[in-house]
């Protein structure tokens, strides 16, 4: 007689060994047979007749199983315990000197990691399309390519030609670039009503969902588009120190002269100045909308085909003066001056006296808001006075350092309005500094103004900056590849995020209003 080695059998045999014995005793004896003591009898005759049956089924389907074989067994097993896995994952028994094994008493099942994978941006994910075997015919007159097309320096030296009128040769041995040529060949439409998109290509801004995010009108988008996708159709030089260019883009009335004007154009700058496209895309989030739409743009005749920025041309800016690049001449004393005046304020006239400019007073708040996050120095700061600058920095260049005595005499640069509109403000030449560390970070931006707009500073406290600009910035598929994909976004936007943080902080710590700037 084995002994039993579960604990269910345990139990059973040690009820068994008591009721037995007592049921006997009760039938055999001569007592009177009381209501407790048949009560007590009736309960064991039922558990024995229970185990009776239980010992009978287990011996059936004991027998169904050896007649099916054993490979039956990881079937049963799976289907007993169905949320242990069987891949080797358990852990295996200990075993004895003696050859033997012990049955654990514990389970051990080892968890298998979850792969991080981050969220879904809205409008980001490329819905699958059917693939279409057909070949599309070209259209017609669309296979003539003639014009004067833009390629690198080799390119220039095979051609026979090189179009009169544009910039030859240009010299850019300063900022390290090759020179830049233009040459008559393939690469510009003759004709045809759409120019924006080539039938051959993808348009590198990429919206996949319904609509583009609301932030950006219509007109961004289109306009994106032009500068990304249209084709060069020429190249003018700017009368500028930075060494931009300005492309000629098709997109004009069909035989429109090859210039500003007539035809579409775009700034082309130099490849570090790839930051204009990242304050493009935060002053449309925060609400300002005070810059020029900008993208990112492949350039095959310079840097082998480096990315390089490109911002929209815009014909309707007031002239400016060649020394500070701005059509209202301000000093820092002066613009402080201004702050207290608090001009056009609450639709109110400035008096003559007041020596208010038509510049209204909360753009120089949002100025100040934008060029602090982005840390734009060259506008309100021209002599690098709020911070430790570097050498490569422009006013350690230009000598303007030492001046900083002097404050008051500074002038201000980039202060551009629209001939149809001197009440606002264009942000222009927006390159920004992520690598400026917290300790140096230039508080000078923010000297003289009490308000700060209402929809921006919304926009920093809430929880969606993050997820905006990543969504934002997809849009540009040259720009989100140039930085690393986004992985390399994420670490700008880090930045952007704890100076976010550190303007709230100085807004209450200084008790600036924060006001509704919708005028």
């Amino acid at each position: 007689m084995t002994c039993p080695d579960k604990p269910g059998q345990l139990i059973n045999w040690f009820i068994c060994s008591l009721c037995v014995p007592r049921v006997c005793k009760l039938w055999s004896s001569r007592r009177p047979r009381t209501r407790r003591n048949l009560l007590l009898g009736t309960a064991c005759a039922i558990y024995l007749g229970f185990l009776v049956s239980q010992v009978g089924r287990a011996s059936l389907q004991h027998g169904q199983v050896a007649e099916k074989g054993p490979h039956r067994s990881r079937d049963t097993a799976e289907a007993s315990f169905p949320e242990i896995p069987l891949d080797g994952t358990l852990a295996p028994p200990e075993s004895q000197g003696n050859g033997s094994t012990l049955q654990p008493n514990v389970v051990y099942i080892t968890l298998r990691s979850k792969r991080s994978k981050p969220a879904n941006i809205r409008g980001t994910v490329k819905p699958k399309r059917r693939k279409k075997h057909a070949v599309a015919s070209a259209a017609p007159g669309q296979e003539a390519l003639v014009g004067p097309s833009l390629q690198s320096q080799e390119a220039a030296r095979a051609a026979d030609a090189v179009a009169p009128g544009y910039a030859q040769g240009a010299n850019l041995a300063k900022m390290g670039e090759r020179p830049w040529r233009l040459v008559r060949g393939p690469g510009v439409r003759a004709g045809g009503p759409d120019f924006l998109q080539p039938s051959s290509r993808e348009s590198n801004i990429r919206i996949y969902s319904e609509s583009a995010p609301s932030w950006l009108s219509k007109d961004d988008i289109r306009r994106m588009r032009l500068l990304a996708d249209s084709t060069v159709a020429g190249l003018r030089p700017v009368s500028s120190k930075s060494g931009a260019r300005l492309l000629v883009l098709e997109g004009g009335a069909p035989g429109a002269v090859l210039r500003c004007g007539p035809s579409p154009c775009g700034l082309l700058k130099q490849p570090l100045d790839m930051s204009e496209v990242f304050a493009f895309h935060l002053d449309r989030i925060l609400g300002l909308n005070r810059t020029l739409p900008s993208v990112s743009r492949k350039a095959e005749f310079i840097q082998d085909g480096r990315p390089c920025p490109i911002i929209l041309w815009d014909a309707s800016l007031s002239p400016t003066s060649n020394d500070t690049h701005s059509s209202v001449k301000l000093t820092w004393g002066t613009y402080q001056q201004l702050l207290k005046q608090k001009c056009w304020q609450n639709g109110r006239v400035p008096k003559p006296e007041s020596g208010c400019t038509e510049i209204h007073h909360h753009e120089w708040s949002k100025m100040a808001l934008f060029d602090f996050l982005l840390q734009i120095y060259n506008r309100l700061d021209t002599n690098c006075c709020g911070f430790r600058p570097r050498k490569e920095d422009t006013c350690v260049q230009n000598g303007l350092r030492p001046k900083c005595d002097n404050q008051g005499s500074a002038a201000l640069a980039h202060i551009i309005q629209r001939k149809h509109d001197p009440r606002h403000l264009v942000f222009i030449d927006n390159k920004g500094f992520f690598d400026r560390s917290e300790d140096n970070l230039n508080f000078k931006l923010l000297e003289g103004i009490k308000e700060f707009p209402a929809s921006a500073v919304s926009v920093l406290k809430s929880q969606h900056l993050r997820q905006k600009l990543l969504q934002s910035l997809f849009l540009d598929k040259v720009y989100w590849e140039s930085q690393g994909g986004r992985q390399g976004i994420e670490k700008l936007i880090d930045v952007i995020e704890h100076r976010a943080k550190i303007l709230i902080t100085y807004i209450n710590a200084h008790g600036a209003k924060v006001l509704p700037m919708n005028e």
